[in-house]
């Protein structure tokens, strides 16, 4: 594996709440194979000042020791690019192709550094104390994104004007090919479909995603958009807001850093154990653990078996804890009935089961008629709305054969359930 890093230090730029320009909060270093922050003592002399992540990166001088297992703060690891934004910035500096671009790696603070500044959140990354310069902000047409986002898919080089239209997307999460998009007072992530897609997975993705927010969920607002003749699902940003001088970014943190884990360790991430965080760390814990267990539910129910941890996520204010709207609840491919979700649910099992859903109930807060009734209530939703959305979409009827019974209420899904649940699969 090549990497390649030539930056050993990036300035970490904050946005406070209801602010439109950042501040720069301390520094990043490159210490031996780890990455250490400090706060700036302009920061900490700020009276509105907010930590990045108080368990993590409390507000105190010095060099703030990292947790561990970890090489640098999950809090900012959550600011920088997973696959996708990695796939492009490899692509544009070693002209890596297609799928070649696993083999090579880049640093983190290169990765942080020269990824596009409207990333997750509400920091930014730069190598100046005293300068904010934004990268790739620039807006392009959805037909320019979703072509060059093909040409990244297929590692051939971009164009200036190309590499310019989805560098502002590049410091985005997930491994599918995405991009950002403004359109008026609104902010959006554009995500597009794969060569290798066997059936409308943009289309599938907005299918779970609607009827999860009928099934009533704290979900992003989606919709379905054409560029090049080809389906885009559009997903509203929760963590920017329309100012009076411009935008304003919301603080947030992963799961996979609320757990004190990275990607090496994710195998560790459980439903269970981000219960428990919730009852002791968030603001509403009954009304986030009710939504949590939901969004579990829901997430077996609909096939989407990449609920893992950096797909969870809470807004942090610099004393609180929410559940930001839930993302990414997208229907995977499967080709028999077993399957397991991306956390574990209880002890180590992560048996896609409304059965283990049921067991890990009381971690939740939940007696084993409420967790039963939430249950029950997603099946209806899913069962009633099923063919209204699926029209809504343009779904065809192919590919609403391949999704009902296979990844939305998959027989699997039900094994060892209570009677009550199993008839109401079969209804």
């Amino acid at each position: 594996m090549t990497s390649r890093d030539n930056y050993k230090e990036a300035y970490v730029w904050i946005w406070l709440l209801g602010e439109a320009e950042p501040v720069v909060a301390g520094i990043l270093q490159q210490v031996g194979n780890r990455l250490l922050f400090n706060y700036g003592r302009s920061y900490l002399a700020r009276q509105n000042a907010i930590s990045i992540y108080d368990p993590e990166l409390p507000l105190q001088p010095g060099e703030i020791p990292l947790a561990p297992g970890l090489s640098m703060p999950g809090s900012i690891r959550d600011a920088s690019p997973d696959a996708w934004g990695r796939r492009v910035l490899i692509n544009r500096k070693l002209s890596v192709k297609g799928e070649a671009a696993g083999s090579h790696e880049l640093g983190e603070l290169t990765y942080l550094l020269e990824s596009g500044s409207d990333r997750a959140g509400a920091l930014d990354f730069q190598t100046s104390a005293t300068h904010y310069v934004p990268r790739g902000m620039e807006q392009a047409s959805l037909d320019d994104l979703l072509l060059s986002a093909e040409q990244v898919e297929q590692g051939v080089p971009l164009s200036p004007d190309l590499d310019r239209a989805l560098q502002h997307g590049t410091s985005l999460g997930g491994a599918r090919p995405k991009a950002l998009l403004t359109s008026g007072n609104k902010k959006f992530v554009a995500k597009f479909s794969m060569s290798t897609d066997i059936y409308n997975v943009v289309k599938a993705e907005y299918v779970a995603m609607r009827l999860a927010a009928i099934s009533g969920l704290n979900v992003s607002h989606v919709q379905l958009a054409k560029a090049l003749g080809k389906d885009v699902l559009l997903v509203e940003r929760f963590d920017r807001e329309p100012l009076q001088n411009g935008w304003g970014r919301k603080a947030f943190v992963s799961a996979l850093t609320m757990l004190e884990l990275d990607e090496m360790m994710a195998r560790h991430a459980s439903y269970e154990l981000l219960a428990e965080i919730v009852r002791h760390r968030f603001q509403s814990p009954r009304e986030e653990l009710r939504e949590l267990f939901g969004r579990l539910v829901f997430n077996i129910l609909c096939g989407n078996t990449d609920d893992h941890a950096r797909n969870h996520a809470a807004f942090w204010d610099g004393k609180n804890l929410r559940f930001t709207p839930a993302y990414d609840v997208c229907p995977q491919s499967r080709l028999g009935e077993e399957a397991g979700q991306g956390m574990r649910i209880i002890g180590t099992s992560n048996r896609s089961q409304l059965a283990l859903c049921l067991q890990a109930a009381p971690k939740f807060l939940l007696s084993d008629r409420e967790a039963q009734a939430i249950i029950l209530h997603h099946i209806d939703a899913i069962r009633t709305h099923w063919h209204a959305v699926c029209a809504e979409a343009d779904l065809t009827a192919t590919d609403r054969a391949v999704l009902f019974g296979r990844q939305f209420l998959n027989p699997f899904a039900f094994y060892d359930a209570p009677e009550e649940i199993r008839v109401a699969s079969q209804l």
